[in-house]
């Protein structure tokens, strides 16, 4: 390319104007914008015990909600063994409703019946006295609300003798997601529709995507099933510790990956402040809302009034009409990149949730359900071999001399087929996803280079940092270091680029160009940027 060719970069940002510039408040830009991306919160059933039973708590609740821009409101009736009173649900209910917004209930499956005896709140859906209670919550819940979310404890783990009994000669697993397929279709959804013929019930998955098969959790048939479903992308500060371990990724991995077996089922995705700062909390917000949510849920109004939550709500708040601007940009935009595939029910031996660490190293992933031998370039762990042709469709990509990366530990156990050639890049996990994180910028160069060949593109930057491309146009970076770090972004042909957004609100990032090569300097730490070409 003649070095003479410039890359012109606007200096002005198209941003959204903050909330107070016009006189606008949150509520009302949220309201004009909920058509791109919802905010809710849930009302838990002690919440709604001691926020809710009183005309002060419904008013100080719905101020918080219009200050927070929340135009819809989930409020429960069951958690842990507690049963909200009817005459507080329906009295809530009309007050938000009569308030503008959008009220649906909500159930949490914990303390039903008997108990597991392994994770604590869990119960065993084998036994009748559970299936019994299970199917009164809904039927009382159903004839409150015309929707209803699970809240993701709808699984089990347990091991009793009613279950070694039942289960017969089937694995764990197996008998656990036929169970609750079972308890799902008969005591939740019949229960709720006889009760209410217009009921509609969505299901929410955990975070945890990589054990769902184990504890019951069928998301195929399950998301058949149900009307509606909602992805738990929660992932907190990967230091913390008691709810570290997560990286910011995963919640952009999960949402698209459910998101492509729920298809327009797919609702929001639904995050907490446990565990996290400022920070981590916005990345939750991002990631949730780059997967293309269309709704994001804050769990939970109790949670959020002390601890981090003030703090976080108040980032939040100047973060949002930025939100809002990313989802216009995301919305009905294809994602390109790496094909990720997870098949369902898939096992991830000592890789679990790897598709995430690969992720936080500028591999611009496209998460999906199925493998695809048509993909220009793929990521494969040990999950690909749950596809019964995945042997043939990897022979027949290598011979095409597509760039294909394989873990370690999937290529320990793959016979009779040959891995020497120069598309294929063995990544050394060694059993521990999180050692990837160590991958140094020299390291992860030529990994990059390989993968993004088919794309006409080329990264350099440091490990940490995300790389989305969407649409032909859109190319998001957003780093999760804590320093300033500089990255590049080479295009094969001459390009003119703007930046779009920055996020956070007081975020930076400078680029120029020279030819095909834009240079990003001084990123911000935990910064995104959003650029047209």
């Amino acid at each position: 390319m003649a070095a003479s060719k410039i890359i012109r970069c606007a200096v002005a940002m198209l941003f959204v104007a903050p909330v107070s510039l016009r006189g606008q408040s949150l509520w009302d830009l949220a309201r004009d914008n909920k058509n791109v991306l919802k905010i809710s919160t849930l009302f838990p059933a002690q919440n709604v015990r001691d926020y809710l039973s009183s005309e002060n708590g419904i008013g100080g609740a719905i101020k918080w909600c219009r200050d927070t821009g929340v135009t819809r409101v989930f409020i429960e009736t069951y958690r842990d063994g507690y049963t909200a009173e009817r005459k507080t649900l329906e009295n809530a209910k009309a007050k938000f409703e009569a308030a503008g917004f959008a009220v649906s209930g909500c159930v949490t499956t914990t303390k039903v019946g008997k108990s597991s005896g392994g994770w604590n709140g869990i119960s065993c859906y084998t036994n009748k006295g559970t299936q019994d209670e299970l199917k009164r919550i809904f039927e009382y819940t159903a004839s409150i609300f015309d929707e209803i979310m699970i809240d993701d404890f709808l699984f089990t783990d347990c091991q009793c003798d009613e279950c070694k009994a039942a289960r017969g000669g089937q694995s764990w697993a197996d008998y656990r997601c036929d169970l609750m397929v079972r308890v799902s279709r008969e005591l939740i959804l019949g229960a709720a529709r006889a009760t209410n013929p217009n009921a509609k019930v969505i299901i929410k998955y955990p975070q945890w995507y990589d054990s769902f098969y184990d504890r019951g959790y069928e998301v195929v048939r399950e998301s058949a099933d149900y009307d509606r479903i909602w992805v738990g992308t929660e992932t907190r500060d990967f230091e913390d510790k008691r709810w570290g371990g997560k990286v910011q990724y995963e919640a952009y991995y999960i949402m698209r990956w459910l998101g492509e077996i729920g298809g327009d089922k797919t609702g929001g995705g639904w995050f907490d402040p446990y565990g996290t700062t400022e920070n981590t909390y916005l990345e939750q917000a991002r990631q949730t809302v780059l997967a293309d949510a269309k709704e994001m849920l804050l769990f939970c109004y109790g949670s959020l009034q002390s601890g981090t939550g003030p703090a976080n709500v108040a980032a939040l708040r100047k973060e949002i009409p930025g939100l809002f601007r990313l989802a216009e940009i995301v919305r009905g935009k294809t994602i390109k990149g790496i094909m990720a595939a997870k098949p369902p029910n898939s096992d991830a031996g000592k890789e679990q949730y790897v598709y995430d660490f690969v992720g936080m190293l500028g591999l611009p992933l496209v998460p999906t359900a199925k493998i695809d031998a048509g993909a220009k370039s793929a990521f494969f762990p040990v999950h690909s071999v749950k596809d019964p042709q995945f042997s043939d469709k990897l022979k027949g990509m290598i011979a095409a001399g597509k760039p294909l990366l394989l873990t370690d530990g999937l290529a320990r156990r793959l016979e009779g087929i040959d891995l020497g050639g120069g598309n294929v890049t063995i990544l050394k996990v060694n059993g521990e996803p999180k050692s990837l994180l160590k991958l140094t910028r020299e390291e992860l160069r030529p990994i990059r280079e390989k993968l993004l060949a088919p794309f006409g593109i080329k990264f350099d930057a440091p490990n940490k940092v995300a790389l989305y491309l969407f649409g032909d146009h859109h190319i998001v970076v957003e780093s999760f270091n804590d320093e300033t770090i500089d990255a590049v972004l080479e295009f094969s042909k001459p390009a003119k680029a703007e930046k779009r957004l920055v996020l956070p609100v007081g975020g930076n990032v400078e680029f120029t160009g020279v030819g095909p090569e834009l240079r990003f300097t001084k990123i911000t730490p935990r910064t995104l940027v959003v650029i047209e070409y």
